[in-house]
């Protein structure tokens, strides 16, 4: 199994037990929630009589009962003294009533929303992956045919990727799946190119005897970033860097930067949801568990 490939499956599923977990915690509590709200059968029509903050008192009738007077938490900004609202209850036990806007009904729709959320995310996660492997695959079995390139390393904000230019003109960049092989190729050097660069989309390539796959399409301009280029031959510190880079904590060392912007992209959404510390919490595990799986999708390199 290469290198890039357990690194994708580590990520994977980590992702994917971020959003087991999420899936868990917010169907626990819409189970809880659907189940008291079926028993609110009850409707009838009432008064806010007063409003303090988020909650409101509505003074309400339930059927072939007296008039009463109850509290009820909103999720959001209440309405004045005197509107008129829908009123909800359970028959049975008429002192939990609700109306629109209640909190319970929004915290309702968030979990569900946190369902819907995880679910996606994981289906993408499954879906790409897939695709990932069976396009890497056939493009690791197309013939194979010996080319000249340089290994280069491009860094592009937080993320840095490996690249093959092509010696001969028109130049062409392979973008490759790191493996520690690269840091030790000479430049330039003769490698076995599966497929064609200038009219395959995908090309995998063979560095002696180790199956580089395609970490994107194949471009026939520079990427842009700061550019490294390999040195024209290894020598014992190259070595050396081979083995510690073999080793795959490195690559998630090399990819925590990318987890910096969760807790802050993750506040935005808790404010703008009206969420608290747990949907802050559940959205930086989500955020920063793709972010590690997106540096794998990418093929970032810790060199």
């Amino acid at each position: 199994m290469s290198r890039a490939l357990r690194y994708g499956l580590v990520t994977s599923g980590l992702v994917l037990a971020v959003c087991a977990v999420l899936a868990v915690v917010a169907g626990t509590a819409l189970a809880a929630a659907s189940q008291r709200l079926s028993t609110l059968t009850g409707r009838t029509v009432g008064t806010i009589s007063a409003v303090d903050g988020s909650r409101v008192e509505v003074r309400w009738t339930p059927e072939h009962g007296t008039e009463r007077t109850d509290l009820v938490e909103l999720a959001g900004s209440a309405p004045p003294v005197g509107t008129r609202t829908e009123v909800a209850y359970d028959p049975a036990a008429p002192g939990t009533p609700l109306v629109p806007g209640a909190a319970v009904l929004a915290d309702a729709d968030s979990e569900l929303g946190t369902l819907y959320l995880a679910g996606t995310v994981a289906a993408v996660v499954v879906v790409v992956g897939g695709w990932q492997l069976l396009s890497r695959r056939q493009a690791a079995a197309r013939t194979g045919r010996s080319l000249t390139v340089r290994r280069v390393r491009v860094q592009s904000g937080l993320v840095a990727r490996s690249w093959l230019e092509t010696e001969t003109a028109p130049h062409m960049w392979i973008p490759v799946h790191f493996d520690p092989v690269l840091v030790g190729l000479r430049s330039p050097a003769t490698v076995r190119v599966h497929g064609d660069p200038l009219h395959d989309r995908l090309v995998a390539v063979d560095v002696d005897g180790q199956m580089l796959h395609p970490s994107g399409p194949v471009r026939a301009r520079e990427p842009r970033g700061r550019r490294t280029d390999n040195p024209a031959a290894p020598d014992e510190s190259t070595i050396e860097r081979m083995a510690r880079l073999a080793r795959l904590h490195r690559q998630f060392r090399a990819d925590l930067p990318l987890l910096l912007p969760a807790p802050f992209v993750a506040l935005l959404w808790t404010y703008i949801d009206g969420g608290g510390i747990g949907t802050w919490s559940g959205t930086t595990a989500l955020l920063a568990a793709s972010g590690l799986w997106f540096a794998a999708l990418r093929g970032s390199d810790p060199s």
